[in-house]
């Protein structure tokens, strides 16, 4: 059993579904972006990580 896996079942049916719904939405963005050729930022080991052809560069 994975995180998610955990997660989801402790939540309640509506609040389960807005969960669902945002998942894929952002599911759907990123692949948008990826698409058109559009660098993504997430959150990765608390700090924003930038990926992508065009992603900007981190500072040293």
């Amino acid at each position: 059993m994975g995180e998610d896996d955990l997660m989801s079942s402790a939540l309640p049916p509506g609040v389960q579904q807005i969960l669902e719904a945002l998942q894929q939405a952002v599911t759907a963005e990123l692949e948008r972006k990826r698409r058109l050729g559009h660098y993504t930022v997430t959150w990765e080991d608390g700090r924003a990580v930038f990926e992508g052809p065009d992603a900007p560069q981190p500072e040293p």
